[in-house]
């Protein structure tokens, strides 16, 4: 069996003055220093004697004998190890403890010789293997029951908003359990032989070592590995703490307090922002760090700000003055360039704009404040939809307004106050140009709307006759000059379609 975790750097000092006695990976006793040598000292020619001594299948006979007034554990005729009063609790005299070893070595040499015979091999290995099958198969049982319980979850759709952490907990929770199932599964099946006992704490103990030396120093003091690993997963588990806190804020209270979309994603930031400073702060003091000692960390932060991180900087900046002063919100319609979409969250860093494709578009929040921005909800939803219509020259033009009018009778997308209204523009080359304008007060559904009218006012304007022309050119050719370039045949052909063009009459065109 593995014999303790990874060592603390208070374990590390206490081993410095005692140390144990083992055989096969299997921590017996532990003795302490004398006078004349340290407790690593002491240990070494024992655990080396009891080690050969396993492994030979001559008869082993221990005894203790006395040498100057101390008890001595002697195995084959061979000192073993000497009994100080340092080793003795209280209670207990050298001669008892002495004996009591004895007798613990004596079952330790028995067992690592029967670990040895072929028939504990094989039986061993049978097991082990069966270990292994159960792990895998108790894996797969949490997996499927992970997942049924996650899916009967989602489906409750009053549990919907909760989706997201109550997922996070599940997956964190589901590793967590495996990863225990296969450690503990590592620790029997190398428990059940020698060699791999020996290994299991030879590496344990290898990577306590390392983790726990002293690597970073930082003010008075310096930390190891591992308190730079305990201090990155708090730091994860604070961050993920305070997103489900956030979002238990946005859908659980924020929602029932009469705020708009906006509001509330402003609050949820300012949580999450005080909840991440102090938590920090509370962690860091925690870990045992000096605030004092990071004054030269934040010199150096500082100039990289100033030098390689300015554009991070900036849109930082950006969405503090965007979440504060507001020109944009969640649940705006805005028009950045040649992207047009619904704000769906506003971070520090960037925003989330989704397009009327449903594509989520990671804008950064420098944008909204150097470049031209189109906020149709801004102040007010309401927002006018410029339609130009063209119809023949012969139409009459009274005739089309009021097709125009009536087109927009009895559609829901447009408002009815203020009223559509239609403009006579201009006098095209081939139409007479006309201009429908509505108000709406959903600029999300503006390309809908207009190709609704559209389809509107083509049906109108065909059940009233009225044409919609489309862009006609006479070509006048002079035979001198077309002589000079064109082959006769081509020539022929396209004088005899001239005549034919003037004869026939005009075409009434409603398509």
């Amino acid at each position: 069996m593995l014999c303790g975790l990874l060592p603390t750097p208070a374990g590390i000092a206490q081993e410095l003055t005692s140390a144990s006695i083992q055989l096969d990976g299997n921590n017996l006793f532990r003795v302490w220093s004398s006078n004349e040598y340290s407790a690593a000292q002491r240990v070494d020619r024992p655990n080396r004697l009891l080690s050969q001594v396993v492994e030979a299948r001559y008869p082993v006979k221990i005894s203790v004998q006395e040498d100057n007034n101390l008890p001595v554990i002697v195995i084959n005729g061979n000192p073993l190890l000497t009994v100080t009063s340092r080793d003795t609790p209280e209670g207990l005299n050298n001669q008892e403890q002495a004996e009591i070893w004895r007798r613990e070595i004596q079952t330790a040499i028995d067992r690592g010789r029967s670990e040895r015979e072929p028939a504990y091999v094989r039986r061993m290995m049978l097991i082990s293997a069966l270990c292994l099958v159960a792990t895998l198969f108790l894996q797969r049982i949490i997996g499927a029951l992970a997942r049924r319980m996650f899916l009967a979850k989602k489906r409750d759709k009053a549990s919907e908003p909760r989706s997201e952490g109550y997922r996070f907990l599940l997956e964190a929770g589901l590793k967590t359990v495996q990863g225990v199932l296969w450690v503990a599964a590592a620790t029997v099946i190398s428990g059940f032989f020698p060699a791999s006992r020996i290994a299991a704490n030879r590496l344990v103990r290898a990577t306590g070592e390392t983790l726990a030396s002293p690597v970073f120093p930082l003010g008075d003091r310096s930390y190891s590995v591992l308190d730079a690993i305990i201090l990155l997963t708090l730091f994860i588990l604070l961050f993920k703490f305070v997103g489900v806190v956030q979002g238990l804020l946005r859908n659980r209270v924020l929602q029932f307090t009469g705020f708009n979309a906006g509001g509330q994603e402003a609050i949820a930031f300012i949580v999450q922002f005080v909840l991440l400073f102090f938590g920090s702060l509370v962690l860091l003091q925690l870990w045992g760090l000096d605030l004092s000692s990071l004054t030269l960390f934040a010199s150096v932060l500082g100039v990289g700000v100033g030098l390689g991180l300015q554009g991070i900087t900036k849109n930082f900046i950006s969405g503090m003055i965007i979440i504060f002063e507001r020109p944009i919100q969640v649940g705006d319609f805005v028009e950045v360039g040649d992207l047009q979409g619904t704000v769906r969250r506003v971070n520090l860093r960037s925003t989330e704009v989704m397009t009327l494709d449903r594509v989520s578009i990671i804008v950064p929040n420098s944008e909204f404040l150097e470049s031209r921005v189109i906020n149709w909800s801004h102040g007010s939803p309401l927002s006018r939809l410029q339609i130009p219509v063209g119809v023949a020259y012969e139409s009459d033009c009274k005739a089309v307004r009021s097709a125009l009018i009536d087109a927009c009778k009895d559609y829901s997308g447009i408002l009815t106050d203020p009223a559509p209204r239609v403009y006579f523009t201009d006098f095209g080359d081939s139409s007479l140009c006309f201009s429908l304008l509505v108000w709406i007060d959903q600029p999300m559904r503006q390309y809908e709307i207009v190709s609704d009218l559209n389809f509107r006012i083509e049906t109108i304007l065909r059940n009233r006759n009225i044409t919609i022309p489309f862009p006609q050119r006479d070509l006048h050719f002079k035979n001198d000059a077309l002589q000079l370039v064109l082959p006769p045949e081509l020539l022929s052909t396209l004088e005899r379609l001239a005549a034919q063009r003037r004869d026939s009459p005009p075409e009434r065109h409603t398509d």
